[in-house]
């Protein structure tokens, strides 16, 4: 690969993660609402994020993981060592049994094993982006429009869970801003490991579904079981559906 091809893949690449990156900002838009009506949409979008992390795996995540393996077996595999691991992270994290309320000073478990997760998503957007442009500067560009639309309703989402679980929206800002910057990580690691990286890729895409699965279905399902109104569990569901949905359309667009 000659230096001008190899430098142009390369500002293709940061400039692209740098963008994809800015999308944890997303959340910015929650600074606006008070904390009552923070509260009071929170377990709606806490649904929406349900959907959407059950989307991301089963949807995403793991067809591309089936469609690239060699051995199906292993993507199974893979995906359980990715429940097991964050099952073993919440019980690490759970220093104090979360019978105590959930404040800044006493977060709920969620919220590292979410910070956890989406980090390794990230990378792996990362790994991608990098990937594609390798291979053609158009592809890298499609790749990169598919991750930006892709992140949008689920930073939001990430978002939403960080302040459900304990931290405060600022707090919840940074950190989920640091998260998305592991997509230039992972970004660099890619490049520099070129044609390496397929077997790392294989094992962290349904490792990272595993654990999606895990945080919405242990942790979050849960969470929205509290509220038993009627009216209001029709909406959980119906924001439940609309993170699923969400995601379908980004699989048959992209």
């Amino acid at each position: 690969m000659g230096t001008e091809k190899h430098m142009s893949i390369l500002s293709y690449t940061i400039l692209s993660v740098l963008l994809v990156s800015l999308v944890s900002l997303a959340g910015v838009i929650t600074l606006s609402l008070s904390g009552k009506k923070l509260d009071r949409i929170m377990t709606y979008l806490v649904s929406f994020a349900t959907g959407s992390l059950f989307g991301g795996a089963l949807i995403h995540l793991l067809p591309e993981a089936y469609a690239t393996a060699e051995n199906p077996l292993y993507v199974s595999l893979w995906t359980i060592g990715g429940l097991a691991t964050f099952f073993v992270m919440e019980k690490f994290f759970r220093w104090r049994h979360c019978h105590h309320p959930t404040t800044e000073d006493h977060i709920h478990p969620v919220v590292p094993m979410n910070i956890f997760g989406d980090a390794m998503h990230n990378f792996i957007d990362g790994v991608l982006i990098a990937i594609s442009y390798a291979a053609s500067i158009p592809l890298g560009v499609a790749t990169t429009t598919a991750v930006l639309f892709h992140e949008i309703p689920q930073e939001i989402s990430d978002y939403s869970i960080l302040i459900n679980g304990g931290l405060s929206v600022k707090k919840a800002l940074i950190v989920n801003f640091f998260s998305a910057s592991l997509a230039l990580v992972g970004a660099l690691f890619a490049l520099q490991m070129g044609k390496n990286i397929s077997g790392f890729t294989e094992a962290l895409v349904p490792l990272t579904a595993g654990g999606f699965l895990y945080i919405a279905g242990s942790d979050l399902i849960p969470e929205l079981h509290h509220n038993t109104d009627v009216k209001k569990s029709i909406i959980q569901l119906l924001m439940l559906i609309s993170g699923v949905a969400v995601m379908t359309v980004l699989a048959i667009k992209f």
